[in-house]
């Protein structure tokens, strides 16, 4: 008897359980903060006909629901939350009623923030970033390679598919990265892209608010940024307001028709970069630009919806307090509406006032790229409030000097147009990324052509960014093919037979450069006249550029020499800067120089002299 009525008690609950089933599926933001600048937030809840539910909230001290928006789809709904500073950290009750259901509690955390969270130091000058793309990086963690419900699974044979590095092993090198003078690592995307294939990179996002688990967790990621900050080290993450992953839950179930940008065929963007500021552009010319898909597998994002828009502006301030990043790469930045993109800066700097965002405008033209950088007076009279950009001009002119056998040209006359950037000192300069060839193979794997190029990069105006495995010369020679140009690094897997992170099975070549970074950036870490110093630059002669950076009395010379053979420069031709004979130390080679008037600098070389 006592059996019978256990069953029967079981199957009551159980009965009950589905009577009463609760239809919410996702609240996002899944959390938020006390003593917020950014205190009224819209919650996005999503559930079946969760729109024919009322909405209360239980009285809470400083918390009002002001609003609640219902959209073409039942299937959501968008709640207003008034937090204020009176606020205490809790639990809001949000209360789902409709006659034929029992009432659903839906219990809504609102957090103490991190002890001076909001003055997170953004990545700035004096720093240098490593840039990896976490699949192909290291694999820390082989129980994670392959996870139930994700569509890609493991093909480490397959130049595009995935390769199992992750968060874990980013972490376990962390010294190593630092050991090379970087104090900052930007990641590629790391959020989930539960795509069929070809979703390692990581820019086809399908969930905005959860870490790809073939990586790690939320949490895993969070440790990485702690642990990185107790070694000196910041985090900087790649985020993407212009298209999602076509694997979006909210694709397969839009809120409404104008979430994302529709086309009647299949449109792709024009890339006319140029429409932004020219008079004569057409407004389809200039729809088709903002409006049009990178790929078919990439809906673009309409920010245009004022729910979208505090969607993402949200989900960065989210992640930003959630994990203690010190910066953002904005993918694609001029793509998704410019006058969103403002709002939403200027709602992550009023938010972080010593936050630092880059942002990608990939156009040779610095014309366009200054357009973007704060303070800049544009013709149209839009003002940015974007701290800084990538500086694809001068790694297009570097590469070009480097790669002309006569002149040094191209860098002088496209470094001479600093004048259109309100902040030069604030560029992210680099010789690559992920989206390139290596630099190795853009100089024609010249090993000496590319120490010019780090050296370069590590004492011109900016902030220096390198790829992983620049160390190791890792190279795309005959190919294009972004799976070969983000190929794995050697020695982050198990059974590689060479270990960069160790030297173990390298060549005297790779170990000569992975010596030359470590040297070269270790040095420029504590070095302000580089960070913070005034540049003055000489136009160039057979084949030698010579620069300097200065604060007041303290001056560095720069001496770069890509002809084949050996050059004699005459100290009197840099006077203006010197004034008189040259006294100093090679940093590169410590080779000291006692009032020297003229100085031989061998074939394919540089000289970084801290003058005394």
């Amino acid at each position: 008897m006592k059996i019978v009525t256990s069953f029967i008690l079981i199957l009551f609950f159980t009965l009950s359980k589905i009577w009463a089933q609760d239809p919410i599926e996702r609240v996002e933001p899944p959390n938020w903060w006390v003593d917020m600048e950014y205190n009224v937030i819209e919650v996005l809840v999503y559930g079946k006909d969760i729109a024919s539910y009322k909405v209360t909230l239980d009285a809470y001290k400083g918390v009002s629901l002001k609003t609640i928006k219902t959209v073409e789809n039942s299937n959501y709904l968008f709640i207003t939350l008034d937090i204020s500073k009176e606020a205490l950290a809790g639990e809001l009750q949000l209360k789902f009623s409709k006659a034929d259901a029992d009432v659903i509690t839906y219990s809504y955390p609102i957090k103490n923030r991190v002890l001076n969270r909001r003055n997170i130091e953004g990545f700035d000058s004096s720093d240098a970033i490593y840039l990896i793309t976490p699949d192909r990086f290291a694999n820390g963690d082989v129980t994670n390679d392959e996870v139930a419900g994700l569509k890609e699974k493991l093909n480490r044979n397959d130049k595009g598919g995935r390769h199992g590095g992750d968060v874990a092993g980013m972490v376990d090198h962390l010294d190593y990265i630092k050991n090379l003078g970087f104090t900052a690592i930007w990641t590629n995307p790391i959020l989930e892209n539960n795509m069929p294939s070809y979703s390692y990179h990581g820019y086809a996002t399908t969930d905005f608010y959860k870490v790809d688990p073939r990586y790690g967790s939320n949490a895993s990621f969070k440790a990485m940024c702690d642990k990185a900050s107790e070694k000196g080290m910041k985090v900087i993450m790649d985020m993407i307001a212009n298209h999602s992953g076509l694997e979006h839950w909210w694709i397969k179930d839009l809120p409404s028709k104008d979430w994302i940008n529709h086309w009647d065929t299949y449109t792709q963007t024009n890339h006319k970069k140029t429409v932004i500021l020219d008079p004569y552009a057409t407004k389809k010319d200039k729809k088709i630009f903002f409006d049009g898909w990178f790929v078919p597998t990439m809906p673009d994002l309409n920010q245009r919806n004022k729910s979208m828009a505090n969607y993402l502006i949200q989900n960065t301030l989210w992640w930003i307090e959630y994990s203690g990043i010190s910066g953002i790469r904005m993918d694609t930045y001029p793509y998704p509406d410019m006058y969103f993109m403002n709002d939403w800066t200027k709602a992550v700097m009023k938010e972080y006032p010593n936050f630092n965002i880059v942002g990608e405008e990939w156009v040779l033209r610095p014309t366009i790229v200054s357009y973007w950088q704060k303070g800049k007076q544009n013709a149209n009279g839009y003002t940015s409030e974007l701290k800084s950009v990538m500086d694809f001009p001068l790694q297009n002119a570097l590469v070009n000097s480097l790669n002309d056998t006569e002149s040094w040209n191209a860098v002088y006359e496209e470094l001479g147009q600093d004048y259109l950037y309100p902040d030069p000192k604030n560029l992210v300069v680099f010789p690559d990324n992920h989206d390139m060839s290596r630099i190795f193979t853009q100089l024609n794997e010249d090993k000496e052509l590319l120490k010019l190029a780090l050296t370069y990069i590590a004492t011109i105006r900016g902030i220096p960014q390198i790829y992983y495995g620049t160390e190791v010369l890792m190279k795309n020679k005959g190919t294009e093919d972004h799976g070969v140009i983000r190929s794995d690094f050697p020695g982050g897997w198990s059974n590689d037979q060479v270990n960069s992170f160790t030297g173990n099975g390298l060549s005297k070549s790779q170990l000569e450069i992975k010596n030359y970074i470590a040297k070269l950036f270790n040095w420029r870490k504590n070095n302000t006249i580089i960070h913070e110093g005034n540049l003055i630059h000489f136009a160039t002669t057979n084949n030698v550029y010579v620069f300097f950076r200065y604060i007041e009395n303290e001056k560095i010379m720069v001496v770069l020499n890509k002809d084949d053979d050996s050059m004699t420069i005459n100290m009197k031709e840099y006077e203006e800067v010197l004034k008189g004979n040259l006294t100093g130390r090679d940093i590169l080679t410590e080779k000291h120089f006692k009032d020297v008037s003229s100085l031989t600098i061998t074939g394919k070389s540089a000289l970084v002299i801290e003058l005394e």
